[in-house]
């Protein structure tokens, strides 16, 4: 018995193993940057998994995390290291993060530029600022010198100077620019996803993708009216600017995720998250606090896809629904085995997956029992 129970357990550490160095496939991704993006995105969702297992079973929990808005306090601190990348570091963000930033906030391009410099001390660039500020209306309220030791709302904001009332604009000019996206993004997968609802009840569906657009565009101009808000407020108790001003100011505008609904902050907040660890992580790197390690993504990669498929195997209820689900829809519509034979590992994965087709077209019935569907990835020679 004892021989079998070991021989048992090697063959489940052989499949985590291979699983794992099924991760080595990320290798096909030229860009560096995307696979860190993907490894890091992926850490995440482990550690999702990890932490949700050993809460189940009472081994540890962190503080705060019984909290009714846990979520919330973790995208409001990814989105603190994102916002404070976009204007001090805008090169540990991906050039697509950057310009989707830049289009929805109210700030233009020169504007972040002159605060980066006057935040690090440097020169301003008045050339490219006055360039900018030439179409704009206020024009006597701006006064700037090479080495200002703050950029003023007059140049943050140069079509209003009232800061009141250019938040009021924010709101709107935000919510113009981003329902199309947000409406395109929530009726599609009504449709797609649900179709059958769809044809069965049309009016139904398309008010409530409606509905979805118009939280989730309100949610996003509020975090860009909160940032816009709090950059202005210090500029009102303050006369010398501070990098930590705009991490705090992401901090605050991250609380706008309260308008979203409760299903979606885990799901937003741990999307946020991967792209302030890449750019904490490129920041690190930079300054030489962390060694520059070649492929490391790769490697983290690996690990994680090891991880990652373990859970989904003994212990799929920690995971995400989404998450569970495209896997699922990837390796198979549904695997369901609950007595398997031993595997023939000369078989292919189309051989296996058919026969498991089959065996779930008979009836659901052994011994009496009703057949539990499970992950058992086991079935599938090489996993």
């Amino acid at each position: 018995m004892h021989s079998d129970v070991s021989l048992g357990d090697l063959g489940k550490r052989r499949h985590r193993t291979m699983r794992s160095v099924a991760g080595l496939a990320i290798l096909a991704l030229d860009d560096s940057s995307r696979r860190r993006t993907l490894s890091l995105y992926l850490l995440a969702r482990l550690a999702q998994c990890a932490y949700n297992s050993a809460k189940s079973k009472n081994k540890f929990h962190f503080w705060g995390s019984h909290w009714r808005h846990g979520d919330a306090l973790l995208f409001s601190l990814a989105s603190a290291q994102v916002m404070y990348a976009f204007v001090m570091r805008p090169e540990s963000l991906p050039k697509s993060y950057q310009e989707f930033i830049l289009k929805t906030g109210p700030v233009a391009d020169p504007v972040y530029k002159a605060v980066r410099e006057c935040c690090r001390g440097g020169p301003v660039d008045l050339t490219a600022l006055s360039a900018y500020l030439s179409s704009k209306r206020n024009l006597d309220l701006i006064n700037l010198t090479t080495n200002p030791s703050i950029i003023p709302c007059s140049v943050i904001h140069p079509d209003r100077a009232s800061c009141l009332a250019q938040n009021v604009n924010v709101v709107s000019s935000t919510f113009k620019k981003t329902f199309p996206l947000y409406f395109s993004l929530t009726f599609v997968p009504f449709v797609v996803l649900r179709l059958q609802k769809f044809l069965e009840s049309p009016a139904a569906t398309c008010w409530r993708a409606l509905v979805g657009a118009v939280r989730s565009t309100t949610f996003l101009s509020a975090f860009v009216t909160l940032f816009q808000a709090a950059i202005c407020l210090h500029r009102k108790v303050a006369n010398k600017d501070h990098k930590l001003v705009y991490w705090f100011a992401g901090l605050m505008s991250g609380l706008s995720i309260l308008l979203e609904k409760k299903a979606r902050r885990a799901e937003l907040a741990l999307y946020v998250l991967p792209r302030a660890g890449d750019s904490l992580w490129y920041i690190l790197i930079n300054r030489h606090l962390l060694p520059n390690i070649k492929n490391a993504e790769v490697a983290l990669f690996c690990m994680c896809m090891g991880g990652i498929m373990y859970f989904l195997e003994y212990e799929p209820d920690t995971m995400a629904p989404f998450l569970r689900g495209l896997i699922r829809r990837f390796l198979a519509s549904k695997i369901s085995n609950p007595s398997p034979p031993p595997p023939n590992r000369n078989a292919s994965y189309l051989q296996t997956l058919n026969a498991l087709e089959q065996s779930r077209t008979q009836p659901g019935v052994d011994n009496g029992l009703p057949t539990s569907e499970q992950y058992n990835l086991e079935s599938i020679p090489g996993l």
